[in-house]
């Protein structure tokens, strides 16, 4: 808990890395659609819903910074718990820490998250851990098994199934799409069996 105390000038750097982070991911994904929509057009469309997706989600996370949710938590319990889960995607998050975190007891948080953010707490995640390792899937040529890792899932095949669960198909395949070099693909090895 003690690193949930941060100091105003540390929560506007953050807020800055996390602007641009999410800038960068946009702009990327962006980039990514205008060069594939002459030669594939799924490829194209797809960048651009994941380009939607994170700017809703930003969307979203601002409303709730000025106070634009109603019925669930207060702005700054939401603005708490989204820092804590993006700081802590490596890791396992519990509901518990959660609800420590907007100082709400478990059963409430889970009830208030939902109606706050329209989603579960553990949908959430899930959805922020993909976001973030799709980022790095177009950011970077780390193996797929370390981005798993990286934003907290237990191993490469539970990325796997839970992004072909939200894109309907594998998460090698989709770098592919985006441009990124195949002998990057084949050096992690893994990346050609499961897909």
């Amino acid at each position: 808990m003690e690193g949930l105390q941060t100091t105003a000038p540390e929560s506007s750097l953050a807020a800055d890395q996390q602007f641009h982070l999410i800038a960068n991911s946009v702009a990327k994904l962006v980039e990514t659609a205008r060069r594939e929509l002459g030669r594939d057009q799924e490829a194209a469309k797809a960048s651009l819903v994941t380009a939607s997706h994170i700017l809703q989600a930003e969307i979203e996370r601002c409303s709730g910074a000025h106070g634009l949710a109603r019925g669930g938590l207060a702005a700054w319990q939401i603005l708490r718990v989204r820092a804590y889960i993006d700081g802590n995607l490596h890791r396992t998050i519990h509901i518990r820490d959660l609800s420590a975190v907007a100082r709400r007891s478990p059963a409430h948080f889970s009830r208030k998250f939902k109606l706050a953010v329209g989603e579960s707490p553990h949908a959430y995640v899930v959805r922020r851990r993909l976001e973030k390792a799709c980022h790095l899937m177009i950011t970077g040529a780390a193996p797929l098994s370390d981005i798993a890792l990286s934003v907290g899932f237990s191993d490469q095949a539970h990325l796997c199934r839970l992004f072909r669960q939200a894109f309907g198909q594998s998460p090698a395949n989709w770098r592919r799409e985006r441009g990124i070099p195949d002998e990057v693909a084949s050096r992690t090895g893994m990346d050609q069996n499961i897909s």
